[in-house]
């Protein structure tokens, strides 16, 4: 069923970006060069994981709206498979920002997930626009 996906690993991706967020939070008051990494701040290493963790967690929320409503409203919006599909592999940006922090992994991922969510959230507003309400859901 379209939406469920969305949700349930919503919920997983938050999660783990949630506990990647106890790891910048050591990395910052508790690791023996938190000196270093508290004066890379805005550059570099430091930047691009704090843009991952919030940028995870963002389309991680929007994966579980997106699912509830391709849920709550199945079989009124049109193309909401591929709307799931594309919220889904929106997940691909922060983790292209990881793999490119930890493994040196080209931001190919980070540009296909930003894309996939972008036309995901213009699609489901368009499909939301252009739904057909029977007169009993219009009052």
């Amino acid at each position: 069923m379209n939406g469920k996906n969305n949700i349930a690993i919503g919920f997983l991706i938050m999660g783990g970006f949630m506990l990647y967020g106890f790891l910048l939070i050591w990395l910052r008051d508790f690791a023996p060069d938190k000196e270093a990494w508290v004066d890379s701040y805005s550059v570099g290493k430091h930047f691009e994981s704090r843009l991952a963790h919030v940028h995870g967690n963002l389309f991680a929320v929007l994966n579980v709206i997106i699912g509830y409503l391709l849920l709550h409203f199945h079989g009124k919006l049109n193309h909401s498979k591929a709307i799931s599909l594309l919220a889904m592999a929106g997940l691909l940006m922060p983790v292209g920002i990881l793999a490119e922090v930890y493994f040196g992994v080209p931001p190919a991922l980070v540009l296909v997930g930003a894309i996939a969510m972008t036309a995901s959230v213009i699609w489901l507003g368009i499909s939301f626009y252009t739904m057909k309400l029977t007169l009993k859901e219009a009052n």
